[in-house]
C-alpha cells in the first residue's frame, strides 16, 4: 500500500514492547490507518490490558520471572567456575486481533 505522500507502507510492525505498540496503535488511529486491515501490529511483553485494546494486541509473552531466576542461577554457577548452560526459555506468541494474514502482492 502506498501512502498519500507516495511512500510504500509496511505490511507489519513489530514494536519493541507493548507500550510502544500502544503508541503506534494510537498514531494509526489518528491517521486513519486500519489495524490489521492496512497493517498488522505486534508488541512484546503481554502487559496487563493488551487483550483489551481495540483491536486486542497480538504480542510475545516472555516469562520474566523464570528468566530472572535462571539468570541468577547462571550467574552463581559461573561465579563458581561452572560452565554456562545453553538452556533457553522460549517466548510464546499470543495471537489476538491486531494481526492478519499477509496481503497478496500487487
Amino acid at each position: 500500500m502506498v501512502t498519500r505522500e507516495g511512500h510504500e507502507r509496511p505490511t507489519a510492525i513489530f514494536a519493541g514492547n507493548d507500550q510502544m505498540a500502544m503508541g503506534v496503535l494510537a498514531a494509526f488511529a489518528e491517521l486513519g490507518v486500519k489495524v490489521p486491515g492496512d497493517v498488522s501490529l505486534v508488541g512484546f511483553d503481554d502487559i496487563a490490558g493488551a487483550a483489551y485494546l481495540v483491536p486486542a494486541l497480538t504480542t510475545v509473552r516472555q516469562d520474566f520471572v523464570t528468566l530472572g531466576a535462571r539468570s541468577i542461577e547462571q550467574l552463581l554457577r559461573m561465579m563458581q567456575g561452572e560452565p554456562a548452560s545453553s538452556e533457553r526459555i522460549a517466548p510464546e506468541l499470543i495471537v489476538r486481533r491486531s494481526t492478519a494474514p499477509p496481503r497478496p502482492s500487487a
